[in-house]
C-alpha cells in the first residue's frame, strides 16, 4: 500500500429494528470510537475528513442513521430513543461492549442518551453542538428545518449525496426525511441537571462560537459535568469544553485539524482514577 494511503474500511449492513443499517469499520486498536453523524448528513459528509486521523491507532465504528446515507428508511418517526436503540443493536451485532462515542447534533443527542441510560457502554463522551434541554437552542435552525423542502436544498451536496447512495434515491423520500427531521424529538423535555451530573463518562463538549446551541448553555453543560473550575488549584477536570471560533452549527466539524487535535487529545488522555471508597 502506498505511503499515506488509508486502508479501505470494512463495511456491512446489520438488520436491526426493521432497518438494514449500514456501518463502516476503520483502523484497529484501543477502545473503539463510535461516530454518530448529524441530521441530513451521513458518515462521509460528517466525518470523512476526520476518519483517517481518528482511526490512526484506534478502531473506529461509523454508522448511517435511519433514512440517512446507505441505511434505509422505515415507517417510524425519528427520535433519539429509537436511534439509540439502533446503535446498541449494531454494537451487540459486532460484539462490542464498551466504546468512546463522538456524536454531532442529532448524533450528539444519541451519544448523550447512551451516556445517560447505558453508562456501562460509554467510556468517554464527545457531545458536539447539542443541548441537553430545548432551551439551550437558539431555535432558528429548528424552525427552518420544520418548513424545509427538497427545493430548498436542490443542488446542494446533501441532495446529491442522498440521491447517489440512498436505498430510496428519489426526492419524494428525501422530502419524507426532511419532514421527519422537522419533527425530531417533538415534545422532548431533555435531561435534568441531576441526570447530566450523574453521567459516568468523562465528557468533551464542543460548540461553535456562532452555533445553534447557546454558549451559556454549553458552559452550564460543562459546570454540571464538573468543569469551570480553577484548574491551577483544583486540577484539570475530566470533562472539558472546546469552543471552535468562527464556526456555525452547519459547519461545526469543518475545521478538520482543530477538531481532530481537540478530540484526539481528549480520547487519549488517561481515565481519571476511580474514587477511593472507605
Amino acid at each position: 500500500m502506498p505511503e499515506g494511503t488509508a486502508a479501505a474500511p470494512e463495511v456491512g449492513y446489520v438488520p436491526v429494528n426493521g432497518l438494514r443499517m449500514y456501518y463502516e469499520l476503520h483502523g484497529s486498536g484501543g477502545t473503539p470510537l463510535l461516530l454518530l453523524h448529524g441530521g441530513l448528513f451521513d458518515i462521509e459528509q460528517q466525518f470523512g475528513s476526520l476518519i483517517p486521523g481518528l482511526s490512526a491507532g484506534r478502531r473506529v465504528i461509523a454508522a448511517d442513521f435511519q433514512g440517512h446515507g446507505r441505511t434505509n428508511d422505515i415507517d417510524r418517526l425519528l427520535n433519539t430513543r429509537d436511534l439509540a436503540s439502533d446503535v446498541t443493536g449494531l454494537l451487540e451485532h459486532l460484539g462490542i461492549r464498551e466504546v468512546d462515542v463522538f456524536g454531532f447534533s442529532v448524533g450528539g443527542a444519541v451519544a448523550l442518551h447512551l451516556a445517560v441510560t447505558r453508562p456501562e457502554l460509554v467510556r468517554k463522551l464527545v457531545a458536539s453542538s447539542i443541548s441537553f434541554r430545548p432551551e439551550g437552542d437558539r431555535g432558528e435552525n429548528a424552525d427552518a428545518l420544520e418548513s424545509m423542502t427538497v427545493d430548498m436544498i436542490a443542488g446542494t451536496p446533501m441532495e446529491e449525496r442522498y440521491l447517489s447512495v440512498s436505498p430510496h434515491p428519489d426526492r419524494g423520500h428525501l422530502q419524507g426525511l426532511l419532514d421527519k427531521l422537522g419533527r425530531y424529538d417533538a415534545g422532548s423535555v431533555g435531561w435534568s441537571d441531576e441526570e447530566i451530573r450523574g453521567i459516568a463518562a468523562p465528557t468533551l463538549i464542543t460548540v461553535g462560537d456562532c452555533d445553534m446551541v447557546r454558549l451559556e448553555h454549553a458552559v452550564r453543560f460543562l459546570q454540571l459535568r464538573g468543569g469551570d473550575v480553577n484548574g491551577d488549584f483544583e486540577g484539570v477536570p475530566a470533562s472539558q469544553l472546546a469552543v471552535f471560533p468562527g464556526t456555525t452549527h452547519f459547519f461545526g466539524l469543518a475545521r478538520t485539524a482543530l477538531v481532530q487535535e481537540v478530540v484526539t487529545a481528549f480520547l487519549d488522555a488517561p481515565m481519571p482514577a476511580a474514587p477511593v471508597i472507605s
